[in-house]
């Protein structure tokens, strides 16, 4: 198995610096939870939710104390220990293109935080397919990435199509500015198919 571009790109100590900075962005008062506050406005009260690449647990702590049943999933160890502080959490040490919680379905599955672009290079449709896996029909997948990597939203789309996921929205912000070409951001709304 590829190591992912975050294990390529990151040591424990970049990890540790990662955690840092959110406390203290926390710390200055700075709104850490827009992520949250759209993703909580499509789910239906104590939804079910997979935060994959949960990193620090921050959005889905964050959904968790907003009511929803969340199990978080990262292949990061020391951000793997960091989101088990949270005890609303049950968070597992995985890799996303290999996931698999056997009898684990969920009402939506949220990928946040550039996921899809610190994944393995051609891993993607796996990824999503791992993904659409444990969804219920008709269960939401959120992502959102930055649109200046090597992974283009054109491609995404297809493999979004190729795993049986319908793309329904777009947007170019989580705080939902339209999307347009050219834009940083590509924030993704699709649903599984069969409800």
């Amino acid at each position: 198995m590829a190591d992912t571009r975050w294990q390529r790109e990151r040591s424990a100590s970049d990890s540790r610096a990662y955690i840092a900075r959110f406390d203290q962005l926390e710390a200055e008062g700075t709104d850490l939870h827009g992520e949250a506050r759209t993703v909580d406005a499509m789910l239906p009260r104590r939804a079910r939710v997979l935060d994959a690449g949960c990193g620090t647990g921050r959005l889905g702590g964050e959904l968790a104390r907003r009511g929803h049943q969340v199990t978080a999933v990262d292949l990061d160890p020391v951000l793997v220990a960091e989101a088990r502080k949270n005890p609303d959490l049950t968070v597992h040490e995985a890799d996303l293109s290999t996931l698999d919680l056997p009898g684990e379905r969920f009402d939506a599955v949220v990928a946040a935080g550039n996921v899809l672009i610190f994944v393995a290079r051609g891993t993607e449709r796996q990824v999503l397919g791992r993904i659409a896996e444990h969804l219920v029909p008709g269960g939401l997948f959120v992502t959102g990435f930055a649109t200046d990597y090597e992974y283009a939203v054109d491609e995404f789309d297809i493999d979004l199509a190729a795993v049986g996921l319908v793309r329904e929205h777009r947007f170019a912000t989580w705080d939902l500015r339209p999307w347009h070409d050219g834009a940083g951001w590509a924030v993704t709304v699709a649903r599984k198919a069969g409800a």
